[in-house]
Parts: C-alpha cells; structure tokens; sequence
C-alpha cells in the first residue's frame, strides 16, 4: 500500500480515546475539505504514533520515550510556571519533531478528570515553534461525555432508558454531560456508567453516537465538554493543511 500524503501524529492514553479524535477530525475533514471523500482518507492522511507503524503514543509512555531517545530537556514556560500536563506534553512533542518521519501535525488528546484544564497543553504547544500543527483535545471530565453529546433514542427502549437517567441523575446526561464526573468509578454520576446504561454497552451504538450525529449538533451540545473547542482546532490547524 503507498504512503498516505500526510501523517498526523496522535498523543492519548488509550485507543478509545484515540478513536474518537481520530474520527471526529476525519469527519471534520471530509465536510471541510471539498476535493476529499472518504474512499480517499486512507492515501491521504495516516493517523500513527511516534511511528509510523504505530496506532497512538501513550501518555504513559512519554517519559520511558524520552530516555530512550536520551532526550535532555531544561528550561521551564516563558508563560510562567509548568502546569500539569506542561512537561510531558513537551517531551511528547519533541519526540514527534524527533521521529525519522516528522507527522505534519499532532493530536494531544486527554481527559480533563475534574483535575486538569487546557493551561499545561497549551503551554507546550506555545513553548517553541513547532515543525508542524499541534491540535488540543481535552474532554471535561471524560471521553465519554463527548459520546454521549451524540446520543439520540433510537428506540423506545433507549427513549425510556434516556429518561430513566435524567430521573437518577436529576440533569439530562446528553445536554449536561458536563456535570458528570470522573473522580470514582461506578459513582452515581459517573459519565461511564451514564453511557453504557444508554447504550446497553454496545461499543457500535457508542460508536454510531460520533459517526452518525451531525457535527453541528455535537458542537453544540459539546460546548462544556471540550468537544466544540476540540472541532474547532481541527477545522483551523489540520483542514488548512489539506
């Protein structure tokens, strides 16, 4: 298979979360881009890891990366001090400008976990000028309330379920995903427990919520979760590049 026209390097902690930016950027791309349909993605742009071969750099593995490349980084922001996130997301992105094939622009996909906002991202993505886009996903508090912004009842049974949780949570779980939390798993408002009620656990349901909803609607209904900041970025830094 011939190599894809554009690599775009994709930095998260697990293929879930990989999956979703991925996808949503690729939907935006192909509504933003007129020349593109989707038979073309594949020899267009490749999503990978610090290599090519790979899926995703983990955000666990940054640090064990960096003392393999015997990477040597000093110096702190010149926006003041490192917040969370600031250094590792540097190491990340010096690995990509690194790579024997430099990525034409890069993902930085988190969950925000109520403890972290956008300030240490951007920090990286400011502390030099970078060989390629850098595009921030942060989803406030966790990937699944971007899923769940796409969640309409397709199905008497998800309609009753839908209102069920609205009852239990006393907030509606797609229009107020952000009031979910992430701080203890299996909690009442847990936003993983909130999505597998809704879609029994069905991984093509969750999947369906992302692929199928129109973008303007997840925009909208993502305002307070990260997802219309996130859609954003990729329609200013990565469509241009196209």
């Amino acid at each position: 298979m011939s190599e894809a026209s554009y690599e775009f390097g994709v930095v998260c902690e697990a293929r879930a979360d990989r999956d979703t930016a991925c996808g949503l950027a690729d939907r935006v791309l192909l509504e933003e881009v007129s020349w593109l349909e989707p038979e073309m993605l594949d020899s267009s742009r490749h999503w990978r890891g610090l290599r090519s071969e790979e899926s995703y750099l983990r955000w666990g593995s940054v640090k064990e990366e960096t003392r393999r490349a015997k990477l040597v980084i000093f110096g702190g922001f010149k926006d003041g001090p490192g917040e969370q996130d600031s250094y590792n997301a540097r190491r990340a992105l010096l690995l990509m400008a690194m790579a024997e094939r430099r990525p034409d622009a890069v993902v930085l996909m988190r969950d925000g976990d109520a403890q972290r906002d956008r300030t240490g991202l951007e920090q990286a993505r400011n502390s030099r000028p970078w060989p390629f886009q850098v595009i921030i996903g942060l989803a406030e508090p966790k990937r699944e309330c971007w899923v769940l912004a796409g969640f309409d009842p397709r199905t008497a049974d998800e309609a009753e379920q839908l209102e069920k949780q609205r009852k239990r949570l006393s907030f509606h779980p797609v229009r107020d995903a952000h009031q979910l939390t992430a701080r203890e798993h299996g909690a009442k408002k847990d936003a993983k427990v909130a999505l597998d009620a809704l879609t029994q656990g069905n991984k093509e349901r969750e999947r369906a919520c992302l692929e199928e909803t129109p973008l303007a609607v997840l925009e909208e209904r993502g305002g307070k979760t990260g997802l219309a900041e996130y859609l954003k970025e990729v329609r200013e830094r990565l469509v241009p590049i196209l």
